[in-house]
């Protein structure tokens, strides 16, 4: 058994560690208040500008294809058909599309009278801009040169729609071969609200950090504190002293990414002492930026790159460099 000055050691070395990786800066689906999000022009446009982590969501085809994107099929705000039309809500899931049928949409111009559009109105629209591959956004980076940017990938899994994507060992066996073919297993995390992938990601890539997503308020949070919900995996914060904190790291996880809006100082605190990394989202305001790193987080996502650049940088952090790309 190891002395307790040991144990001592080996947590203080874990936190160090930790907070060795220094502060991240993450564009949340490319930045998408900026270009059409989860696109190689979104990802091009954070490369050149410079950012720590490309932040993005992936679905699975029928044919077996990892596209990026964040709704679990065609997204009507985005999506336009050959003749200029968007598609009907709610948007038929990929997992019941071939790829070659998804790749004939454009998503480079959000639908003009959509609340999207009016919550973004300075993205760049990209006409003739279509959902790509995770192969695809591997080898954007590979022609910017960037050799240390890393990715922060989400399964979009709903356990309350199964048959809206692949079930979570189908999915994670797809998402892991992609990324272990491609060899980038050392510059990936994988994170979901839905924790059951986490769990099949820890025991198939021990490697690869799991990054636990959690919405605590609104109409539908994915975590509540007395009990487990369908998000978590039959893990309940109930069995862990009501700490959120603790119950993720009792999952495996490696980082807490919670709703910016939920955090504590007293949680991020509680959040690194037992070695989890905490990365918020989405924060897109100057002051709730300044904020969030005031508070002690390690990283922050948001729509708004630009700003967390500029913002970060006023607060004496060091901001990656830019390794300028076209898509």
């Amino acid at each position: 058994m190891p002395s307790r000055a040991a144990t001592i050691l080996t947590v203080l070395s874990v936190l160090m560690a930790g907070r060795a990786m220094g502060f991240d800066l993450e564009a949340h689906r490319g930045g998408r208040a900026l270009m059409p999000e989860n696109t190689l022009p979104a990802f091009a446009n954070a490369l050149s500008m410079g950012v720590d982590t490309l932040e993005l969501d992936v679905g699975v085809t029928a044919d077996g294809e990892v596209v990026v994107s964040h709704e679990r099929g065609l997204n009507p705000d985005l999506a336009r058909d050959a003749a200029g039309a968007y598609v009907a809500a709610p948007g038929t899931p990929f997992v019941k599309l071939r790829f070659a049928d998804v790749r004939s949409y454009d998503v480079g111009q959000l639908r003009p009278d959509s609340a999207y559009a009016k919550q973004f109105p300075d993205q760049r629209a990209v006409a003739g801009t279509h959902i790509p591959t995770l192969r695809e956004v591997f080898a954007l980076v590979r022609k910017s040169g960037n050799r240390s940017v890393r990715f922060n990938i989400e399964t979009k899994i709903d356990p309350d729609h199964p048959d809206e994507s692949l079930d979570p060992e189908a999915f994670v066996a797809k998402l892991l071969g992609v990324i272990e073919v491609e060899k980038f297993s050392d510059r990936v995390m994988i994170q979901s609200f839905d924790w059951r992938t986490l769990l099949l990601v820890q025991q198939q890539a021990p490697k690869i950090p799991t990054v636990y997503l959690t919405l605590q308020r609104g109409s539908a949070p994915t975590i509540v504190l007395d009990k487990a919900t369908n998000w978590t995996a039959g893990f309940s914060p109930a069995d862990h002293g009501g700490s959120l904190p603790r119950t993720i790291k009792a999952a495996g996880g490696a980082v807490w990414s919670p709703y910016f809006g939920d955090v504590t100082v007293a949680l991020v605190t509680e959040a690194l002492a037992l070695g989890l990394r905490v990365v918020v989202w989405t924060v897109n305001k100057p002051e709730d930026i300044a904020r969030m790193i005031e508070t002690g987080v390690d990283g922050i996502i948001s729509d708004r790159p630009d700003l967390l650049r500029q913002v970060a940088g006023e607060k004496g952090i060091a901001l990656p460099a830019g390794t300028p790309v076209e898509p």
